[in-house]
């Protein structure tokens, strides 16, 4: 199957997969989400797709997948514990700056920082911090993933040297 017929059969089906990120997640941008990966994820393995098999199935359970994998993540990374002594003694150090001038130097320093970046990780940069996954900045920017990842990484190196900590 070539390549335009599968995305003319993946783009055909697509709308039916909306509504089931939506009742999987109960949640409309993070349904949003599920579905850019699902059809993602389905354009990346187009070759796995087996021509005359029911791809509504496939890419339901593409999604289904993606959904089980992010729930499971998401239960491993929450951890459950009660409250000891001890937690006192190492969030008492830690004060939130409540002041708001202290604040929006903080932030002008960040802005600083960001604008002398140079061109080559900024716009990279600028798009993450707007909110855009790394394979749509690499495909905006018409750059490889593993290069926007990179630049990214070394924009947040050099902001992090270049922003003083208060």
């Amino acid at each position: 199957m070539s390549s335009v017929e599968f995305n003319t059969l993946l783009v055909g089906n697509a709308d039916f997969l909306k509504p089931f990120a939506f009742t999987l997640t109960k949640d409309t941008e993070q349904a949003k989400d599920l579905y850019q990966e699902t059809l993602f994820r389905a354009l990346s393995n187009q070759e796995k797709y087996l021509e005359g098999t029911n791809i509504r199935a496939w890419l339901f359970t593409i999604m289904r997948n993606i959904f089980i994998n992010h729930y499971r993540k998401k239960a491993k990374n929450r951890m459950i514990a009660e409250p000891t002594v001890s937690d006192f003694f190492l969030n008492y150090q830690q004060s939130p700056s409540t002041n708001k001038a202290d604040t929006n130097l903080r932030m002008k320093d960040i802005h600083v920082a960001v604008y002398h970046l140079p061109q080559i990780f900024k716009q990279p940069f600028l798009l993450y911090y707007e909110g855009y996954k790394y394979f749509e900045i690499a495909d905006i920017l018409q750059e490889p993933l593993g290069t926007i990842k990179s630049r990214i990484h070394f924009a947040r190196k050099i902001l992090k040297t270049q922003v003083p900590r208060h």
